[in-house]
């Protein structure tokens, strides 16, 4: 009977280590890598300066890409029409998160998925967008964070007119099919009322017409320009650029971008300072928080830039003052 007890014993051992072995593998296994994925209209170039800031911030939180969490990047090259189809591919691979940034790269990932939590770094208007439901409850699976701000027009007006004293016309370029470029002229022509300034709205419809619009400005007698924010505008910025110099005008562009390709100025908020921030909706988020809950936040750092070389092309003596304000001077 011992000899029996000890062998039903001995097989009743082997049979709860076998039963624990899977568990405790199981448990010593490495937990999963978080994937994410990122979506970003332009190019590696046009958007390294945001996308290090990106890093920064998951760097900030205790995130190591290759070795904590991994980061899908897919790039549109300026091609808003292939956007869809990339937003396609990254809902695919079935990423936790999806970072973006602007109206039609948001807009093709949210017809793309209703489940993945989507974090915009930068967009316009979210709402007159279709993109959540309110700024303080989004909704849905996107939240994000907004470049618009009421004073932001007004602002642009005061220093265009610092730069280029006497100025009375200014024409204003947007994207007729844009909301958001049509909330922010209303309220530049609120602030130019009080500046003592006339604007021209000269609203484009594609890639095509630009050049027909800046032939518009030749015959309005036209002193300055601003260039409203939009991604249509900002896949042209080359172009644009160069046929404000060839008329010689004094442009306010949306992205220090314009400003790179010798554009005069831009005054706009961070977009490094939003891409920075978009790292911390990714980790609560991650840490099991719902897009729909989190608030879309709006802009609390401004950026001036300002080309040196297209200041002295264009004859102007800019203000000391203006100088130490900015953000950036490009010499």
């Amino acid at each position: 009977m011992r000899r029996r007890e000890f062998i039903l014993a001995l097989g009743g051992a082997a049979a709860a280590s076998s039963f624990l072995w899977p568990l405790a593998a199981r448990a010593q296994q490495p937990r999963k890598v978080p994937h994410i994925g990122v979506l970003l209209a332009g190019t590696p170039a046009s958007f390294s300066l945001r996308a290090q800031a990106f890093r920064n911030g998951l760097h900030d939180l205790g995130y190591v890409e290759g070795k904590t969490i991994a980061i899908e990047w897919k790039w549109g090259y300026d091609r808003v029409e292939g956007l869809p189809e990339l937003a396609a591919e990254l809902v695919g691979l079935n990423v936790d998160v999806i970072v973006t940034g602007g109206t039609p790269a948001a807009k093709a990932l949210k017809n793309a998925t209703r489940t993945i939590p989507i974090i915009m770094a930068i967009i316009g208007d979210p709402i007159a967008a279709g993109l959540v439901d309110s700024l303080a409850r989004p909704g849905g699976n996107a939240t994000g964070f907004s470049i618009v701000a009421p004073e932001l027009g007004g602002k642009r007006l005061q220093l265009l007119k610092e730069i280029v004293p006497g100025i009375s016309a200014v024409a204003v370029i947007s994207n007729v099919s844009n909301p958001q470029s049509q909330i922010e002229l209303s309220e530049m022509q609120v602030a130019a009322q009080t500046l003592d300034l006339q604007l021209h709205s000269i609203q484009i419809s594609g890639e095509s017409s630009l050049e027909d619009a800046f032939e518009k400005l030749s015959k309005q007698s036209i002193q300055a320009l601003i260039v409203l924010t939009d991604p249509i505008l900002y896949s042209q910025r080359s172009r644009i650029v160069a046929l404000a110099a060839r008329k010689r005008l004094p442009a306010m562009y949306f992205f220090r971008e314009f400003v790179q390709e010798g554009g005069l100025m831009s005054y706009a908020p961070s977009d490094r300072d939003l891409f920075r921030r978009a790292a911390t909706y990714v980790d609560r988020v991650l840490k099991g928080a719902n897009p729909g809950d989190l608030p879309v936040e709006q802009p609390t750092k401004f950026e001036l830039i300002i080309n040196l070389k297209t200041v002295k092309a264009l004859g102007l003596a800019i203000p000391d003052k203006l100088i130490a304000l900015a953000d950036e001077v490009i010499e």
